[in-house]
């Protein structure tokens, strides 16, 4: 006999047919032995529940039910007592908390309760850490009920967890209906509640409840002043934000590095840069998340050379850049398409052996990408250990701002078939994709990629897919081109209302846009007054070519001032206020400009267009004559001009800056690159296929009204690739919509 097992008066076992003892359900403490005896050692035992009682198998099985049956071991106070002592002092629970099995170890706690059995509050707190750790939510719930059947809801340790586990597993509602049922309240519990708020897209609730908690008395620590900035910084609050750094100052924490760090965040996200630079230069102590906060202030104003003036000082001293620096720094030459300085960046990132950092080599092909160099882009994303949805994303935007829309749509074949789920930046990418094919072009050229874009952004809405800031650039871009602007007030509006996610200087210009192109100059000025961050010349500059467009000088002549303050040597303001003075009839004002650029230095930027024709590039600049094929083009040219003009075409001469007369004006019209490399295509290429062109400016309203022409009468399709965008002519129609 093993004296292990006791005696139980309340044992009952009967034999079966079977050969396998049946044990009565109402012997709790046989149940209890028999868990444990399962759980731990025991590989072979098998029980199974019936109405009546527990069925169980094994080959040691019938020698100990034997022996707990015969009467000749201990009392079952004594085995109750062992038992008791076993699970309750929390080792059998802690065990396998630690070893991350959470099942069992809540399987425990259940019999514990079953049995009544007080486990220790630390018990309770290990469940509750277990929960959290692996987001486990059902067994949180299992958890909390047993605390209550314990009545240990009114523990602030147990409440300041339970609060914690609801918040990190997704339910802010039940992390505040524990908090408002907590008798009383610390540091830890108010902090914990405004962290789940903050984190959960809440930042309005999250202040509320910390000057709440300032209201009762409790101090707050380096964590919620974290938990708290990080709240202002993503609504953006800058007001609340400047009262949270009065209260930092008074607490005594202006000095810590963490709460230093968040500061400069929240100031550069609340377009507040200055004092996000003040509170960097008196940090006593930098690390290299102070540096990171700095540089991606700067960079997420469009501030691209303050950015990487600080990064070089980061160098200097001896301040060793992360994987955060460079994503930082790439997509901000990615913005602006700075090709040397990225390509110096990529130098950079070899020395320092963080090339083969999935992160960074998505940045890097994002980069190359947008700066127009798809084969570098490629080649990166080729050699790549392991592709993402973010890489392949970025490489098939590549292809579609190249207006090479079969190539992403292949490439997003290709990530189908690895398996790799698209998100939904990959699908707005795949409609602009799209609007470059032929087979889609009319169904976008009349109506444009708006209300798709819509469409896509509701879908992703009932999905629970939340949008981010690339997916409010794109929709509300979509919005601009294709003329939607109340919806796309209501988009802008709503993004950090509903969603949380702060403007940037992206979002703000494409507002200026929005507005612009539909006329509604007065309210994009205004708009751009009361932007909340200081605008940049893009912000400028786009209000300008609006009035360009709308011929609206007093407003035009105003953003011209603000451009070049902020840019002296950006010749393409003079050409489109020159552009608003050819229009309305001020030529004299077109001189005076002119003299206005030469004495500034200013000198324009000469148009040029490059073409492809049998795997060697074509140049052309305006009035070009170079070319060994000079004559038969001017000779194409002049045919299409004469075909242009017999259905109507009649040349703008808005477009010429030069004080001469109306037949030479047409003349340095009809001498424009993009006109020159169309009509080499067309003399160089087999009938009926497409013609593709790139332009280092953005195209002219008359090049653009002529090609219209000449792709009908030609019947082909021209696509040409200017700095704003890629226009795709079939047929008389762009896919622009003639609102570029």
């Amino acid at each position: 006999m093993h004296k292990r097992y006791a005696r139980f008066s309340n044992f009952k076992q009967r034999s079966t047919a079977e050969k396998a003892p049946w044990i009565d359900n109402r012997s709790p403490w046989v149940h209890v032995r028999l868990a444990v005896m399962k759980n731990l050692r025991y590989p072979d035992f098998k029980q199974t529940s019936t109405h009546e009682g527990l069925w169980i198998e094994g080959p040691w099985i019938k020698a100990k039910v034997a022996t707990m049956a015969s009467g000749q071991t201990q009392s079952g106070g004594g085995l109750k007592s062992r038992v008791s002592d076993s699970l309750g002092n929390g080792e059998n629970v802690s065990k396998p908390c630690q070893e991350r099995r959470l099942k069992e170890a809540l399987h425990l706690v259940e019999l514990m309760v079953q049995q009544n059995i007080q486990a220790p509050i630390s018990t309770y707190a290990c469940l509750l850490k277990g929960c959290t750790r692996r987001k486990a939510l059902a067994e949180g719930r299992r958890v909390h009920a047993l605390i209550v059947q314990r009545g240990l809801d009114s523990n602030i340790i147990l409440g300041n967890a339970l609060v914690n586990m609801y918040a990190k597993c997704g339910s802010v509602l039940d992390a505040r209906q524990v908090f408002d049922s907590m008798p009383e309240h610390d540091v830890f519990s108010w902090t914990t509640v405004i962290s789940a708020y903050a984190s959960h897209s809440q930042g309005e609730e999250a202040i509320n409840l910390y000057q709440q908690m300032q209201q009762t008395g409790i101090l707050p620590n380096r964590v919620s002043f974290v938990v708290v900035l990080k709240a202002c910084a993503r609504i953006p609050a800058l007001k609340q934000g400047k009262q949270v750094h009065s209260d930092i100052i008074k607490s005594g924490f202006e000095s810590d590095v963490i709460v230093g760090n968040t500061l400069v965040d929240m100031y550069a996200k609340c377009g507040c840069i200055e004092r996000a630079l003040l509170v960097f230069n008196n940090m006593h102590k930098r690390d290299v998340v102070s540096w990171n906060a700095m540089i991606a202030g700067y960079a997420q104003q469009s501030l691209v050379k303050e950015a990487l003036g600080l990064y070089g000082n980061m160098k200097e001293e001896c301040v060793q850049p992360n994987n955060v620096t460079y994503v930082v720094l790439l997509k901000a030459c990615a913005s602006v398409a700075a090709l040397e300085i990225g390509k110096q960046l990529h130098s950079d990132i070899i020395k320092s052996g963080f090339e083969s950092n999935v992160i960074i080599e998505n940045a890097l092909v994002d980069m190359y990408a947008k700066c127009g160099c798809i084969e570098d882009a490629r080649q990166i994303f080729n050699n790549m250990h392991e592709r993402d949805v973010v890489s392949l994303t970025a490489m098939i935007a590549g292809y579609a701002q190249q207006g090479l829309g079969k190539e992403a749509l292949a490439l997003y074949k290709q990530m189908k078939q690895e398996g790799v789920q698209p998100n939904s930046v990959t699908y707005v990418v795949l409609l602009k994709a799209c609007a470059s094919l032929a087979a889609l072009e009319q169904g976008y050229a009349q109506h444009g990629l708006g209300k798709d874009a819509l469409a896509l952004l509701e879908r992703m809405q009932r999905e629970n897919i939340k949008p981010n800031q690339v997916t409010y650039v794109s929709v509300l871009s979509a919005c601009s081109h294709s003329g939607i602007v109340d919806k796309g007030r209501h988009l802008f509006d709503s993004m950090r209302r509903d969603h949380g996610v702060a403007p940037t200087m992206d979002h703000y210009a494409c507002m200026v846009d929005l507005l612009g192109r539909a006329g509604r100059l007065a309210d994009a000025e205004d708009f751009i007054v009361k932007m909340p961050i200081q605008p940049n010349a893009v912000v400028w500059m786009t209000l300008l070519g609006a009035a360009r467009n709308h011929c609206h000088l007093e407003i035009g002549r105003r953003a011209f001032d603000c451009v070049v303050k902020l840019e002296p040597e950006n010749a393409a303001a003079y050409v489109l206020l020159s552009n608003i003075y050819e229009a309305v009839g001020r030529r004299d004002e077109v001189a005076k400009l002119r003299k206005e650029m030469n004495d500034a230095g200013v000198k324009k930027v000469p148009g040029c267009s490059w073409i492809e024709v049998g795997n060697q590039v074509h140049a052309f600049v305006a009035g070009d004559a170079s070319h060994p094929q000079s004559k038969e083009i001017r000779a194409e040219l002049d045919r299409l001009v004469g075909l242009m003009k017999e259905v109507g075409y009649m040349p703008d001469l808005s477009f010429v800056l030069h004080d001469v007369d109306d037949e030479k004006k047409e003349n340095a019209l009809f001498g424009h690159s993009e006109k020159l490399a169309i009509s080499f295509g067309l003399i160089s290429t087999p009938p009926g296929t497409p013609i593709r062109i790139k332009k280092n400016l953005r195209i002219c309203g008359d090049c653009h009204n002529a090609t219209k022409i000449i792709s009908k009468l030609v019947k082909r399709e021209i696509i040409a690739r200017d700095a704003n965008r890629v226009h795709h002519f079939t047929d008389g129609f762009c896919s622009c919509g003639d609102y570029w």
